[in-house]
């Protein structure tokens, strides 16, 4: 797990996806490593993901919705290591910008792909306007 940089956490298949789909756009999946909370519980996803930090070094964590239980743990994990950066509703935009500018320190490629994830979503329809 030496070139990890980030988890990627959430509901089922969330992360193995989003790392798939990763792949086959960038060719770039060995610098993420998921973790599903399937059939886990709160102590036992935290447990998990510590674990794959240490493991890894990694020094952020992307999970799939702001109030889950992936972000609680990581919200907790973060307590106890302020320099883990956590990043709320990945999506697919945010993790290839992540995964293109890995070099880059860890908060800053957080802070760049959270940009992108945002700037990614868009309504388009009548209703929208666009």
């Amino acid at each position: 797990m030496s070139e990890v940089r980030a988890l990627v956490a959430g509901h089922g298949s969330f992360a193995e996806g989003m790392i798939s789909a990763v792949r086959q756009i960038a060719g770039r999946d060995e610098i993420f490593v998921g973790v599903s909370n399937t059939d886990l519980s709160a102590q036992e996803v935290e447990r998990l993901m510590r674990e794959r930090l240490e493991a890894s070094g990694a020094k952020v964590i992307f999970t799939d919705l702001p109030a889950g239980s992936c972000t609680m743990a990581a919200r907790r994990l973060q307590r106890e290591d302020p320099a883990l950066t956590v990043v709320l509703g990945a999506n697919l935009a945010a993790l290839l910008d992540f995964a293109f500018h890995a070099e880059l320190e860890p908060g800053e490629a957080a802070r760049r792909a959270a940009e992108k994830g945002r700037a990614a979503l868009l309504v388009v329809g009548a209703e929208s306007g666009a």
